[in-house]
């Protein structure tokens, strides 16, 4: 990293206010960070200027203070899924201790349509020790994810929701979060445009009603989890209870989780002896 005249980065804020960047002072010292010359500024001035997503330009993500490999065209992690981690991470937490090799006493958490891998990585570092395991259909997404969640030690998978998983993981999950697509397809286009633009429509477009694919996972996921695991889907709180609707329909108990600060909402579902004994 060079360090560059602050007459340069002020100039570099001026592009970016006039361009609509409503932080644009703090756009610019994040630019210039990562920039080496002032030429290097320019270009990545322009790029975002042009509408690149801030995260898709300098090439990262700060998601539940971790820096997060964010590639061109792969889904960026919003604020709001701090809640799907928190829930987790608590999930995970009440999860009855394992026995045997420490591997085997590791909590099993599943990040179910990765993208970056940005929900998995977070969980698992806030626990210290998780067997870490995340899919997507994305290839671009994968590739993006292994370079975040090789760092773990997790494996990522490549194919469609539960496919790709190996299937000695099923009936050991302890938490399966889930932060699929659930835009309703006719409200995509009324997204701004970085993310209508320079996101893949496959993490966007969850169906005509923004739950089908939350409808996918519910219907298997039962099978998936260990005795006291634990599903987390994020959905939208107009949404929730069609997100519900859905985990009931597989068999478990639904709660809605929502966090007014975040606008965020996650529906859990557990297994029905579980939640009956939990209360």
């Amino acid at each position: 990293m060079t360090s560059l005249e602050p007459a340069v980065i002020a100039a570099a804020a001026t592009r970016l206010r006039a361009a609509g960047c409503v932080f644009a002072e703090d756009e610019a010292r994040m630019l210039a960070a990562e920039a080496s010359t002032a030429a290097d500024l320019a270009a990545m001035v322009d790029r975002r200027a042009g509408g690149l997503p801030l995260e898709h330009v300098v090439g990262w993500a700060e998601f539940c203070g971790l820096r997060i490999v964010v590639s061109p065209g792969v889904f960026v992690p919003r604020r709001r899924s701090e809640l799907l981690v928190r829930a987790a991470i608590a999930s995970a937490k009440r999860r009855r201790p394992g026995r045997g090799t420490e591997r085997q006493a590791r909590p099993v958490i599943v990040d179910l349509c990765c993208g970056s891998g940005a929900i998995g990585i977070a969980v698992a570092a806030a626990l210290g020790a998780a067997d870490l395991h995340a899919a997507d259909i994305d290839p671009a997404a994968v590739a993006c994810a292994r370079k975040n969640v090789s760092a773990a030690g997790g494996h990522v998978y490549e194919g469609d929701l539960f496919g790709p998983l190996p299937a000695e993981l099923r009936g050991r999950v302890d938490v399966l979060a889930v932060n699929a697509p659930y835009v309703p397809t006719a409200e995509i286009a009324l997204m701004p445009a970085e993310a209508r633009l320079y996101e893949p429509a496959i993490a966007l477009d969850g169906g005509s009603d923004g739950v089908a694919i939350h409808r996918r996972v519910a219907a298997d996921a039962a099978s998936w989890l260990a005795p006291r695991g634990r599903l987390l889907i994020e959905t939208s709180g107009r949404q929730a209870e069609l997100t519900a609707a859905a985990i009931r329909a597989g068999g478990l108990v639904a709660t809605v989780i929502s966090d007014d600060d975040l606008a965020a909402t996650v529906v859990a579902g557990s297994p029905r002896e579980r939640a009956g004994r939990a209360g």
